[in-house]
């Protein structure tokens, strides 16, 4: 994952922070305070466009320095021409959301953005910005090209030039701040070779990867006699990325070793039974009784050697005896009796169930690379059947450094089918062959929004739903498809403490996120073919990566690697969960680094996440409080230091950020049933959270 979202070794490096208006000293050459790098496609630069900096709205603009024509919104190739056709006479009219032609000067001073024509609302979470008055004289105001996206509009049967009707793509609730631009800058890259989404492929792609986690199932439950430990798919598959140098942006395909550390772990852990937390007396004789039983019947069906099946054998029938002759036991004595239990035999059942657990891991490896080749040749196939040819020679580069922008994919798109899509309630349900992902409308309009920042290939959103209903299942498919499952894996923090971390410390960029859970609009996530039409890339940045020690620990390693070679301000602001017990070499490593500046830790059931369902959940069910406690790390180079110091007036601002509850923002009259509802959200995030830290019980 780590590869994918950010490049070359030699592009990693380069990556440091900038803000545009500081000092020009020991600055990257290219970013400049007025004059922005050109960071747009190539026939833009050709036709005249440039980006730049307009200091009185503090937000970049496009200007055209052959007709002199300003645009708040990216160029779209094809609009009309004012040198060639000054007066406008072969270009279409531009409509107004309220249907009407753009005549009058006053028109231009409309606003540009739907984010800014939100509804002040009760319940909104972010109150939307208002346009800044100014003088148009002393710096003319850019107009905002016409409103794309008329083909998604047409599929809600709306007709664009309804204003009322056209609120459909206006969100009501705002969670994120897509107006806040990058201070990250990063060398410029090439255009990714990773092909393109299609329907037809995620389909096919989606449907394999329910048969794996079938597969997964039956082999458990078959070997050894137990239901796949929570998570522990989703975790394989995140743990898999971190080495995976296979061509599936899902499935890995090409990894060493090839038996998972993350998935034996947590199998072990639950062998012979898994081990429950303990509420009650009854309860803990119980599940003392079940695994003595569970390692007697492990220890005599494997091939163990003779001490080990002397020592289980000894040890769970003196247990039997013991449960038999003392009635009076406490809770307390069944546990110790139980920790006793495991110590003694642990070793041995660990020791003979190795083999078998290793087996499993190894098949849904080679399941999963038999797979990979499958999509791979269907992909191939549709784009044959299109004279798209899947190798494409590499552009030159220029060796400069820009503001970080979209990924951009180097093998063109081919044509994509047509998808469905119709309203319940507030909720936009996108259809293909049968196969139905959600999202709520909110939801929908940021990804609109996001969309329309970020694509340079579908002026027109012909391509825009089925894109949409690509990047929906493959996230689907990749956190599963149970309750609540895969919900802490994509946790959000919430926005007051996204606010004040842009506030205190310039924090623009999300290094761990998703075009669904995002608060900024520049942000690294896991997928760059689904993700790049949405703003993903790959400072001063946040991260709060999922709860994978494989991946936190190889997030560790590429942050001090881009410490240690910038002399630019860079700052790391990293939110994870503090496990002690064992702690993670993450953990450890991070409050071991030269760079530490200060660590924080948030205490749990104090604070709260963004829930990782956000787009499909109730309002009551978006926030949820940590089950653990939470620590902050701010890792910074001598410059970053310097320009974002914790002090302990930032932190105290910070804490402070977390007093304001989301729930509050909740509607004060939900019912008994929905908190109770929440309450169980919370435990089922415990057990999925905890379920890879549980020590290995054997």
């Amino acid at each position: 994952m780590a590869n994918e979202n950010h490049g070359s070794p030699a592009e990693e490096a380069s990556l440091m922070s900038h803000s545009p208006g500081t000092s020009n000293q020991n600055q990257p050459s290219s970013p400049k305070p007025m004059r922005l790098v050109q960071d747009l496609p190539d026939e833009l630069v050709q036709a005249g466009w440039e980006k730049c900096w307009s200091k009185r709205e503090n937000r970049p603009y496009y200007f055209n320095r052959f007709t002199n024509q300003s645009l708040w919104e990216m160029p779209v190739l094809g609009q009309h021409d004012v040198i060639s056709d000054p007066l406008g006479l072969n270009a279409a009219p531009m409509p107004l959301e309220s249907g009407m032609v753009e005549t009058s000067v006053e028109s231009k001073q409309r606003k540009r953005r739907f984010s800014e024509e939100v509804p002040p609302s009760g319940n909104s979470v972010k109150k939307p910005k208002s346009d800044i008055p100014g003088n148009p004289a002393a710096q003319p105001v850019p107009s905002s090209p016409s409103i794309p996206g008329s083909s998604v509009l047409k599929a809600w049967c709306v007709s664009p030039e309804d204003k009322q009707q056209a609120a459909l793509l206006r969100p009501t609730e705002v969670y994120w701040d897509l107006d806040i631009q990058t201070n990250a800058v990063i060398k410029q890259r090439a255009p990714s070779e990773v092909l393109s989404p299609h329907p037809e492929v995620e389909l096919l792609r989606s449907q394999l990867i329910l048969k794996l986690r079938q597969h997964y199932r039956e082999l458990c439950q078959q070997r050894e006699g137990i239901d796949p430990p929570r998570e522990s798919f989703n975790r394989w598959m995140l743990e898999r990325k971190v080495v995976d140098k296979g061509t599936d942006p899902l499935l890995p395909s090409d990894c060493e070793p090839v038996v998972s550390p993350s998935m034996f772990r947590e199998i072990m852990n639950d062998i012979p039974i898994r081990l429950s937390r303990i509420k009650f007396r009854e309860e803990a004789k119980r599940l003392l009784f079940k695994y003595a039983e569970a390692a007697k019947r492990l220890i005599e069906s494997r091939s163990a050697s003779p001490d080990s099946r002397k020592v289980v054998k000894w040890n769970v029938e003196d247990t039997f005896s013991w449960l038999r002759r003392d009635h009076s036991a406490s809770k307390e004595d069944y546990m110790d009796r139980l920790e006793h239990l495991r110590k003694q035999c642990g070793p041995h059942v660990s020791a003979a169930a190795k083999d078998s657990v290793e087996g499993i891991c190894s098949k849904i490896y080679y399941i999963s690379l038999e797979y990979v080749k499958r999509i791979r040749e269907k992909h191939l196939a549709i784009l044959k059947e299109n004279n798209i040819s899947a190798e494409v020679e590499a552009p030159e580069v220029q060796d400069r450094l820009v503001y970080c922008y979209p990924v951009r994919l180097a093998i063109p798109s081919p044509p994509l089918p047509s998808v469905e899509m119709h309203m319940e309630n507030n909720v936009a349900c996108v259809r293909y062959k049968g196969e139905m992902v959600k999202v709520s409308r909110n939801y929908f309009s940021k990804l609109w929004l996001l969309y329309r920042y970020s694509c340079i290939d579908d002026s027109g959103f012909e391509k825009f739903l089925p894109r949409v209903w690509c990047l929906l299942r493959r996230y689907q498919m990749m956190f599963g498809v149970g309750l609540y499952e895969g919900t802490g894996l994509q946790g959000a923090l919430p926005v007051h403490v996204f606010e004040a971390l842009h506030k205190l410390f310039g924090v623009s960029f999300e290094c761990f996120a998703s075009p669904l859970n995002c608060y900024f609009k520049q942000y690294c996530s896991a997928f760059l073919d689904t993700d790049g039409y949405f703003g993903s890339r790959g400072g001063s940045f946040e991260a709060n990566p999922p709860f994978c020690e494989e991946l936190m620990d190889a997030m560790v390693s590429h942050f001090e690697k881009l410490l240690e070679s910038s002399s630019e301000p860079l700052s790391f602001i990293v939110f994870i969960p503090e496990w002690r017990d064992p702690p993670t070499p993450a953990l450890t490593r991070m409050e071991q680094s030269k760079f530490k500046r200060h660590q924080l830790i948030l205490t749990a059931f104090d604070h709260e996440y963004r829930s990782g369902s956000q787009h499909v959940c109730k309002k009551e069910e978006m926030y949820y409080k940590a089950v653990h406690n939470t620590a902050v790390l701010f890792l910074q180079n001598s410059a970053g230091f310097a320009k974002w110091e914790p002090t302990p007036e930032r932190l105290q601002e910070l804490v402070a950020a977390y007093k304001h509850s989301g729930r509050t923002l909740s509607s004060s009259s939900s019912s008994s049933s929905s908190s109770t509802s929440s309450t169980d959200k919370e435990r089922e995030l415990g057990r999925e959270q905890s379920s890879s830290r549980e020590t290995n019980a054997n």
